[in-house]
Parts: structure tokens; sequence; C-alpha cells
């Protein structure tokens, strides 16, 4: 509903519920604050804040218009892809993660152990790629073992066979790792297809 206040972040809502937010000039060319709330637990959603109230609500990707341009926002399996401040002429700019936030936590450890942060996403991206390595031909294998898609091309048989637990430990770790890299919104196609796994 329009007008309706920004309700602050409780903890336990950290893990499905996205804030936003960028300093831009109001309606009245004032400063003021614009929030993006992304609530996958309440639907698909974005909804715009000016100062604390809503102002907009559309579908992802959504596109939010704000005086002198829009703000660009989508989303994935595992949190936000994109969320920018897309002006009619100038470069855009990414909003800030709200405090209190995983992506605000995970940016201040960056600025506080940036040692610590760099090992963490050196891991991610190794746990991606292994995952893909591992994930195409098992997943060829799935896909050629249907009848229309086997009487089109033949049936292929991987030559990765792992075990059940090794297949489970590789779907949490390219969890968290995917999750780990949309916390620092980096994203590549083919590092980060994130149905690989969870369509396997």
């Amino acid at each position: 509903m329009s007008g309706e206040r920004l309700r602050p972040l409780r903890r336990h809502e950290i893990l499905h519920r996205f804030l936003y937010e960028i300093g831009h000039p109001g309606p009245d060319g004032r400063p003021a604050t614009w929030t993006v709330e992304i609530d996958i637990g309440a639907g698909w959603d974005a909804r715009l804040h000016l100062d604390g109230r809503r102002v907009a609500t559309a579908e992802m990707p959504a596109r939010l218009p704000v005086p002198g341009g829009r703000i660009e926002v989508d989303a994935g399996l595992y949190g936000i892809t994109r969320i920018h401040l897309v002006p009619d002429s100038g470069p855009e700019r990414r909003l800030s993660p709200v405090p209190g936030t995983l992506e605000h936590r995970r940016a201040r450890l960056a600025r506080r152990r940036p040692g610590v942060s760099r090992a963490i996403a050196v891991t991610a991206v190794l746990i991606l790629a292994v995952n893909l390595v591992l994930a195409v031909p098992q997943g060829l294998e799935l896909i050629t073992a249907q009848p229309r898609v086997a009487e089109l091309v033949g049936t292929f048989t991987s030559p990765v066979s792992l075990p059940a637990w090794l297949n489970a430990t590789l779907l949490v770790a390219g969890a968290l790792a995917a999750t780990e890299r949309l916390l620092t919104l980096r994203r590549n196609r083919v590092l980060d297809a994130e149905t690989l796994w969870t369509g396997l």
C-alpha cells in the first residue's frame, strides 16, 4: 500500500528480507533517502520507499522511477543480483546495503579484515568452479535421459559419478558460495549459474 512506513529489519528476517538505500534528490529537489525493500518471503516484488514511506511497488525485474532516472532491481535464487540507480545522464550508482543486513555485515568484514574477505571470495570462486566442472556432465546425462531428448540427440553417459554424500556436500557448498557472491554483488554468467546443482 502506498504511504506505508518501512519496518525496521528484524534479526530473524535477514535471510529473506533485503534492504538497500541511496541518497538522491526527492520530487521537490531536496536531498532524500531512497530505500528498496525486497522480501522474498512475502512475494517477488521490489518496494521503493522515500524517506521511509512506500511510494512504489513493482515485480522483478523491477524498474522503479525516481526523479531524474530509475532504480533497477533484480534477484536470483540466493539474493539480489542487481540494484542500481540509473540516471537519465551520468554513470549508474549501486545502492548500499542498510545496516543490519547480511550484505552490510559482509561489506563491514571486507573493510575491517580485507585479507579474510579475499580468502572467502577466492574460496567461493573455487567451489563454484569445481561445481561447474562436475555438474555439467551430470546435468547432460540427466537431460539426455529424457525420452524426447534422447530421440533427437541420443544419450550421454557422464564420466563423472559421485557418491550421494559428495553430491550433497557440493550442493550445500555451492549454495553457500553463490550466496557469498551475491552478498558482495559479484556476478558471472557462467560461474554463477545458479541452477546447476538445484536442478540435479
